[in-house]
């Protein structure tokens, strides 16, 4: 299996658009449908096709219960309302005199939509089909190959014509066809499950506990309390403050990117917190509002900036081990000196920075900031 396949996935996921749940939703939906085994799944010159109605059916049942939701469930940034939402929330009103999502879902799959939604189910379904061959499907693997339509390739040989019972199987013949290369199709054949989750590890163990409670337990519960983090806000803005109140006595601040002095400055996590939930000190280093703000947000600094800017890093933190020598000392051995004597914690140090970043990079596929 080729296992730049698992690094453009990982780099897809982290680095890909996230202005909104399409890119989720699509690659989930994939993964949905070839773990599934579909039979309409085929193979022509090492690319896979699939109907699009396959995808179209997969995006109903996952924005369903979003969209009917008493909970505002955001999937879309900036307020705004997903393409196919007010189609889908007429057609959802519609239904809450008839059974909801699972008379809705039986309609679909055995009698077909009643007559007096099917022009609203039909402008549902286009809605959605122009939303995944324009958006998500063009946009994916960008971050990889620069181009668009790089991994996803639609084909609509199919005239779309109104039906008096619209179902699964006219939505499924009447949407046209998608097709991926093939070894993306094996990574989600054989690896799927995991990267949606039903088989994570954490979710196995969501799922256990709720079985060993006789059921008194959900697996949201469960997941939450699991992924709790000890690290807690006030903890991280205590160390900025430390580290704020040590700058103080320094004098003249610098911005650890651009080597400009500041007056203005947010104390940064060079690895984002988001990333790898460590508030060390060595961690948090003086930065530019604007740059950290606007530019490096949650991306991680590459090996080739960090080596530009060994000096001014290296000189934070000789500042902050002076004054916080006990906890600077412990919190940098654990996390970057490892088995290597503290006595060489600059040379070492700095190496270990720029080997976690260049892991976080190529193999985990998050954003590199080379500013």
């Amino acid at each position: 299996m080729n296992n730049k396949v698992f690094s453009n996935i990982s780099k897809i996921i982290e680095r890909d658009s996230k202005s909104t749940t399409y890119k989720f939703a699509l690659l989930r939906g994939t993964i949905d449908i070839v773990q599934e085994n579909s039979p309409f799944i085929s193979i022509v010159n090492n690319r896979v096709f699939i109907p699009t109605g396959l995808l179209i059916e997969k995006w109903l049942l996952y924005y369903y219960p979003i969209l009917q939701s008493s909970t505002l469930i955001p999937q879309i940034n900036n307020s705004n309302k997903l393409a196919f939402e007010l189609q889908f929330i007429e057609l959802i009103k519609n239904y809450e005199s008839r059974g909801g999502f699972s008379a809705f879902y039986n309609d679909l799959k055995n009698k077909g939509i009643p007559n007096d939604l099917n022009d609203l189910f039909f402008e549902l379904a286009k809605k959605i089909r122009n939303t995944i061959t324009k958006m998500p499907m063009k946009y994916i693997g960008r971050s990889v190959n620069q181009t668009y339509y790089s991994i996803y390739q639609y084909e609509n040989k199919q005239r779309l014509k109104k039906s008096d019972a619209f179902d699964i199987e006219k939505l499924i013949n009447g949407f046209g066809v998608f097709s991926i290369p093939i070894d993306y199709h094996e990574v989600f054949k054989l690896l799927g499950s995991f990267i949606n989750g039903q088989d994570s590890i954490l979710f196995k163990w969501a799922e256990f506990s709720v079985n060993a409670s006789n059921k008194n337990l959900s697996i949201e519960k469960v997941i939450s309390e699991v992924l709790k983090n000890p690290i807690t806000e006030r903890d991280i803005l205590e160390s900025k403050k430390l580290y704020k109140s040590v700058l103080e006595k320094k004098g003249t601040v610098y911005c650890v990117w651009t080597g400009k002095k500041i007056s203005k400055y947010d104390i940064d996590h060079v690895i984002p917190f988001t990333v790898w939930k460590n508030n060390d000190l060595w961690n948090l280093l003086p930065s530019s509002s604007t740059i950290n703000r606007n530019n490096k947000r949650d991306k991680i600094p590459s090996p080739i900036l960090i080596e530009k800017q060994k000096d001014i890093i290296l000189d934070y933190w000789d500042t902050i081990f002076k004054e916080q020598s006990s906890r600077f000392k412990k919190e940098i051995q654990i996390a970057l000196l490892g088995n290597h004597p503290f006595s060489i914690w600059k040379e070492k140090g700095i190496e270990q920075l720029q080997r976690s970043c260049n892991y976080l990079i190529e193999n985990r596929g998050f954003e590199e900031w080379k500013i």
